[in-house]
C-alpha cells in the first residue's frame, strides 16, 4: 500500500494519473462535440438527444466520473508545474532555441488549463443549469435546450469569449493528447512527429467541430 502510494505521488505516477484523467476528458469532449452537431439536422433532433443523454440515472454516474477526472487532473497538472519548477531551481530559466524550444502549448499549459476550468464551470452555468425552457417532441415534454442554445449564441459577447475559450483549449488538446502518449510510455523519437501530428489533428477536428455552433447560430440562424 506504501509502495502504491509512493508511486502515485511520485512524477512518473502523477504523468500517469494526469494521462488517465485526460484520457476520459478527451473522449468526453469529442463525444460531445458530435453530440451537439445535431444542432444542425433539426431542432427535434437536438432536443431528444439531450433529453435521451440526461433522462436515465447513468448520467449521475456519468457526471460523478467527469468531477472526479477534472479534480484530479488539475490537482496533478498544478503539483506537476510546481514541482518541475522547483527542479529547475527557478522559473526563470533559459528557454531552448530552435528545435530544441519548448512549444508555447506546452510551456502554457497551466495558464490556458486554468481558464479552461472556469469556461467549462460558466459553461456548466449558462447551459446545464440555466434557464428552462420545455417543449412537447412526439407526446413527450422534455427541455428545449435548442432554444437556450439560440438565445445564449445570439449574445456577440458570449460568442467571442466561447470562440477565444476554444482556441485555447484546441492548444491544451494538441499538446494534452499528444503528452498522453508520452505518460503511458507509447512515445519514442521514431514516432515523436506522427504523434504530435494524431494530437494536433485531434484538437483541431474537436475545436472546429465546437466552434462551427456559434457561428453558424450567431451568423445564419
Amino acid at each position: 500500500m506504501v509502495r502504491k502510494l509512493c508511486f502515485l505521488t511520485s512524477t512518473l505516477g502523477m504523468k500517469y494519473l494526469m494521462g488517465a484523467s485526460g484520457l476520459i476528458w478527451v473522449g468526453f469532449v469529442m463525444a460531445h462535440m458530435l453530440g451537439n452537431l445535431l444542432l444542425f439536422v433539426s431542432a427535434e433532433a437536438y432536443n431528444v438527444y439531450g433529453h435521451n443523454l440526461t433522462s436515465g440515472n447513468i448520467i449521475y454516474l456519468v457526471e460523478g466520473a467527469l468531477i472526479f477526472s477534472l479534480s484530479a487532473h488539475v490537482i496533478q497538472g498544478i503539483l506537476l508545474t510546481l514541482k518541475n519548477r522547483k527542479a529547475k531551481g527557478t522559473q526563470y530559466h533559459v528557454q531552448a532555441a530552435g528545435n530544441k524550444k519548448t512549444p508555447w502549448a506546452s510551456r502554457t499549459m497551466i495558464f490556458h488549463g486554468t481558464i479552461i476550468l472556469f469556461f467549462v464551470i460558466y459553461h456548466l452555468i449558462t447551459f446545464k443549469f440555466g434557464t428552462y425552457y420545455s417543449v412537447i417532441i412526439n407526446g413527450t415534454e422534455m427541455r428545449d435546450l435548442y432554444r437556450l442554445v439560440v438565445e445564449v449564441f445570439s449574445n456577440p459577447v458570449y460568442v467571442v469569449g466561447y470562440a477565444i475559450c476554444l482556441l485555447l483549449l484546441t492548444a491544451h488538446l494538441s499538446h494534452g493528447v499528444a503528452s498522453m502518449f508520452q505518460s503511458f510510455g507509447f512515445n519514442n523519437r521514431a514516432h515523436d512527429k506522427k504523434i504530435r501530428m494524431v494530437g494536433l489533428v485531434y484538437a483541431f477536428i474537436v475545436g472546429g467541430g465546437f466552434l462551427i455552433q456559434p457561428i453558424y447560430v450567431y451568423f445564419l440562424n
